[in-house]
């Protein structure tokens, strides 16, 4: 599939017509099992109701109401403490919130066998997967991610019993806005495009 690169127009095929370029190939039988189908119901739900009026944050909230979920987990970065301190005191206004950070028993990481920045010091890693077992021993409904490094946050999904979720994805020079790669006339000639 090069639905990035297609020439018919997806925006008019794909989302008027519900045009099927696989040919009928796909198996959707999965939309009917019930541990998925609240998850796209009440994606649409919403998607009807607010249109483009939430923020993600926002999103997040209604989304763990109407799943009825009372408890969730923010796995966050060392990096934004204030934030995920932010983030947890509005989830706390309508869920019970646990939340851990990434240099949560943190890993040494000589002990471990990983590069280190400065190799003559003592350096710890963070620990996605130890993130993942503090939130399924709280027993979480929802995991929120919240800047966790690239590889990290594979791993904290990876080992995360709750459905994950993102609110922030890292990037050290967008200000956590990965996107801004894509409007930015600099980055798109420096990336060749």
């Amino acid at each position: 599939m090069k639905c990035a690169q297609c020439g018919q127009k997806p925006k008019n095929r794909c989302n008027q017509e519900g045009f099927d370029c696989t040919g009928g190939s796909l198996d959707l039988s999965d939309y009917s099992l019930e541990e998925n189908l609240s998850f796209h119901n009440i994606s649409e739900e919403m998607r009807g109701e607010f249109g483009n009026s939430m923020t993600r944050l926002e999103e997040i909230i209604e989304f763990g109401k109407r799943a009825g979920y009372s408890r969730l987990g923010v796995a966050f970065c060392i990096g934004l403490a204030s934030e995920a301190e932010f983030v947890a005191k509005v989830l706390a206004q309508h869920f019970k919130v646990d939340s851990v950070c990434c240099k949560m028993s943190g890993l040494d990481k000589d002990e471990h066998g990983m590069s280190k920045i400065k190799p003559d010091q003592f350096e710890i890693a963070c620990n996605p997967i130890g993130q993942a077992q503090m939130l399924n021993r709280a027993k979480t409904e929802l995991n929120i991610q919240l800047g966790l490094c690239l590889g990290h946050d594979i791993l904290f999904t990876k080992y995360s019993e709750a459905p994950v979720t993102v609110l922030a994805v890292k990037d050290r020079v967008l200000a956590n806005n990965p996107m801004g790669v894509a409007y930015g006339s600099y980055w798109r000639q420096k990336l060749g495009v």
